[in-house]
């Protein structure tokens, strides 16, 4: 069993989150060809730190920023979808919250209908098409987040012939290969991975994985605004879909040099560590995000604290350091019995697991075969149960 923990989520409903974001993903990347059509040179300064500063989690100066293009530009549609993804940045790090949820559907509202006007003047305008396309593809996001996948699918439905149109305008841009690439990739490993999938996969563009890949890569290399979020998906793909790990440390560490403050990669640069064995590095990854949670640094919240726990437990018992491994572990445990108030997490169960593990290595035979028991009174997760009957069975002796 793998030591890398992934999201606990039933299959069934990832299946058709994934399948509806599908679309969607490809519409939230239109809009990142964002200011091309303004030439203000001051402009420019205000949206890219306004960027930056959203993928440093400094929300208040993003939204200084993009008030600034505003106040500037009130007809035109930027301004005002910046300031809803800066509330689309706040949602993802606290997925289950759902209070910036009505806020953030109204900034889009507005964006449509701005868009909407601006179409009514000209139906080929490149701005009001990619801003449209875009607010549509968050909103559907948002809505198959929270289950509603007919709200979701209505957005997809009306975004693709936007997205289509503007990708026949404008086919060079390295910004719009973001959501090309991302729609490439994912129309094809999205089935691979839920086979249900396959026969709806007829009514939608056929995907080619390498091209996808290959268009994110270009797209993180070139694009002028796009370049951060093509990275990002770079990483999260890497880790989840292709496992070339090392790949998902080099652009990972990269990524935190230019925005440190970001919980999200900085998680997932842990995660590529800990999925090479590479155990010293990753403890020290998670000591520092332990850190920053003792700090509250924004983002470094509880969920991200139960996961440094069981890591920095899962890394210190395969470095023979049992006593910090097993305090880490109580530790995850502890948070897993507060959070878990809905359904057990794979961390309990996980947890769990190891410190009965650790329990035999220090031949405390009786506590290893109590946790043990433990285990298979929680929800299952991967092959917990199997391995917990086979140290039922005969003592661990190596992690």
């Amino acid at each position: 069993m793998s030591d890398v923990m992934h999201d606990d989520t039933e299959k069934i409903e990832s299946m058709m989150k994934y399948f509806v974001v599908l679309l969607l993903v490809l519409l939230a990347g239109v809009s990142q060809a964002r200011a091309q059509w303004i030439s203000d040179p001051e402009y420019e300064v205000h949206a890219q730190r306004g960027i930056a500063s959203v993928y440093n989690l400094e929300f208040d100066k993003a939204e200084t920023e993009f008030q600034w293009l505003t106040a500037k530009y009130p007809s035109h549609p930027s301004g005002k979808f910046f300031l809803a993804m800066v509330d689309w940045s706040r949602i993802v790090l606290d997925i289950d919250n759902e209070s910036f949820d009505e806020r953030f559907i109204a900034k889009l509202d507005d964006v449509i209908d701005m868009c909407d006007e601006m179409l009514d003047k000209n139906e080929d305008d490149v701005a009001a098409l990619f801003f449209k396309g875009g607010a549509l593809g968050f909103r559907g996001r948002l809505y198959a987040h929270r289950g509603s996948w007919m709200k979701a699918a209505n957005d997809g439905r009306r975004a693709l012939p936007i997205v289509q149109r503007a990708y026949k305008i404008a086919p060079d841009n390295y910004d719009i290969l973001l959501g090309i690439g991302i729609y490439n990739y994912y129309a094809e490993v999205i089935p691979e991975q839920y086979p249900v999938v396959k026969p709806l996969m007829i009514f939608f563009p056929s995907g080619n994985r390498t091209k996808g890949i290959a268009q994110l890569i270009q797209a993180g290399l070139h694009a002028k605004y796009a370049g951060p979020e093509a990275n990002y998906f770079l990483l999260q793909l890497y880790y989840s879909y292709e496992k070339d790990f090392a790949k998902g440390i080099e652009i990972g560490r990269a990524l935190m040099d230019r925005y440190p403050k970001n919980v999200m990669m900085h998680r997932y640069l842990g995660r590529c560590s800990i999925s090479l064995s590479r155990w010293s590095d990753t403890r020290d990854v998670f000591r520092e995000i332990l850190d920053r949670c003792a700090k509250g640094w924004i983002g470094y919240g509880e969920n991200c604290e139960r996961e440094a726990f069981y890591y920095l437990g899962v890394s210190e018992m395969n470095l023979a350091l049992h006593t910090e491994a097993l305090q880490h572990l109580f530790q995850c445990d502890q948070l897993c019995r507060r959070l878990d108030s809905k359904k057990e997490s794979g961390f309990m169960a996980l947890a769990n697991l190891k410190i009965g593990m650790i329990y035999d290595m220090q031949m405390r035979r009786d506590d290893a075969v109590g946790q043990y028991h433990k285990v298979l009174k929680m929800k299952k997760y991967e092959n917990s149960y199997d391995l917990a009957e086979r140290y039922l069975a005969a003592p661990c002796v190596k992690p």
